[in-house]
C-alpha cells in the first residue's frame, strides 16, 4: 500500500500549485486541509482531483490542528495505510524522497518519523531566506525533533493522539518528545527531502518568525520543561538572559549610579565572536544574536496571554 499525504495551507497559490505537481502517483490518497483560503487555493485542489478539508474559521487556525484533520480524515474508515507524508503547502516534494524514506520507516520498526534535508527554494531571493536555508541543515541519525515535512508512521501518531492542536507554533518538537516518551524513535536522514519557499523579504518578518521561536520556548517550558530533557528550558533561558535581563540590567545601571555600565552592551559583539569562533559565518552568527531580543519579545508575550487567559494567536510571518 503506497503512503498517503497530507498537506496543509492557506492562502499558497502557485506554491500549492507547484506542491501538487510534485507528487506524481506516488500516493494512495492526497488530503489538502485548507485554513480559511481566500485565494482559489481550495478550488486549484479540487480540480487537482484532491480530497480537501475545510477547517471551521470560528476555531483559530494552527498548523498542528489541520494535520490533525488530515489525519482524522484519513483514518475515517480506513486503517490500511501505514505511513503518512506531512507537507506544507509551500513546499516541494524531491523526487526520490518517498522511496528512501518508505524503506527506512519499513525497516526500522521502532521509528515514528524520518525527515531529510528541507532546503529554501529561493536561497537567493534575501538575507533571511539564506538564514533559514543554513537553520535547516542539521545532523543526521537518531534526533529529538523534526519539521513539518516528515513522513511518519501512523500507528505511532494514534498512540499519542497525534499533534497538540492548541499550540500555535513548535507543535513538532512537542509531539516528538511524546513519541520519544513512549519509547518511538525520530530519524533524520542524508537525503533530499522538500523545497520550501519562506518568501521571506523583509526584516519584519525574520523578527516575527523569531518573535514565534520565543513563543514556543516558553509554551515548551511550561508543559514539559519539568521532564528529565528539560524541554526549551536551556533556549529560555539564553533568550530570556539575552534579549531581556541583560540590557535591563545594564540600563537601569547606567540611569541609576554608573553611566559606564553600557560598555556591557560589548557582550552582544562579543557573542558574535565567540560565534564565529564556533564556525558561524559572521551574518548567522549576528542574527543568532540578534535573535535574542524577537524571541524575549515572544517569550513575554506568551507569558501575558498565560497570566491573562488570553487564547493565543497565530503570530505568521507571510
Amino acid at each position: 500500500m503506497k503512503p498517503a499525504v497530507i498537506i496543509i495551507g492557506r492562502n499558497e497559490g502557485d506554491r500549492l500549485r507547484a506542491c501538487l505537481a510534485s507528487l506524481g502517483d506516488n500516493f494512495s490518497r492526497i488530503i489538502y486541509v485548507d485554513s480559511g483560503s481566500t485565494d482559489g487555493s481550495v478550488e486549484l485542489a479540487l480540480a487537482a482531483k484532491v480530497e480537501v478539508v475545510h477547517l471551521d474559521i470560528s476555531n483559530s487556525f494552527t498548523a498542528a490542528r489541520a494535520r490533525n484533520a488530515g489525519l482524522f480524515r484519513l483514518r475515517d474508515g480506513d486503517h490500511s495505510v501505514e505511513f503518512v507524508q506531512f507537507l506544507d503547502g509551500d513546499c516541494v516534494l524531491q523526487p526520490g524522497w518517498l522511496e528512501t524514506a518508505t524503506n527506512i520507516l519499513s525497516s526500522s520498526p521502532r521509528a515514528a518519523m524520518v525527515c531529510g534535508r528541507r532546503r529554501e527554494r529561493f536561497p537567493e531571493a534575501s538575507v533571511y531566506n539564506r538564514l533559514i536555508d543554513e537553520e535547516w541543515n542539521t545532523p543526521c541519525g537518531q534526533v529529538k525533533t523534526c519539521g513539518g515535512d516528515v513522513l511518519a508512521r501512523i500507528e505511532a501518531l494514534c498512540e499519542v493522539g497525534g499533534f497538540n492542536s492548541e499550540l500555535i507554533a513548535g507543535e513538532e518538537p512537542e509531539l516528538c518528545l511524546r513519541l520519544r516518551v513512549k519509547g518511538w524513535e525520530i530519524l533524520r536522514i542524508d537525503a533530499e527531502m522538500t523545497l520550501h519557499d519562506a518568501a521571506m523579504t523583509r526584516f519584519g518578518q525574520w523578527w516575527q518568525r523569531a518573535r514565534r521561536a520565543g513563543y514556543t520556548y516558553a509554551e515548551g517550558v511550561a508543559m514539559h520543561g519539568r521532564s528529565p530533557e528539560r524541554h526549551k528550558l536551556r533556549e529560555l533561558i539564553s533568550v530570556l538572559a539575552w534579549g531581556l535581563a541583560l540590557p535591563l540590567v545594564l540600563l537601569a545601571t547606567a540611569m541609576l549610579a554608573m553611566p559606564w555600565a553600557l560598555a556591557g552592551l560589548l557582550a552582544y559583539p562579543a557573542q558574535v565572536l565567540r560565534l564565529r569562533g564556533r564556525g558561524f559565518p559572521w551574518i548567522p552568527a549576528l542574527f543568532l544574536v540578534m535573535a535574542s531580543f524577537p524571541a524575549a519579545q515572544g517569550a513575554l508575550t506568551y507569558g501575558w496571554h498565560r497570566l491573562t487567559r488570553k487564547r493565543a494567536q497565530l503570530i505568521e510571518y507571510k
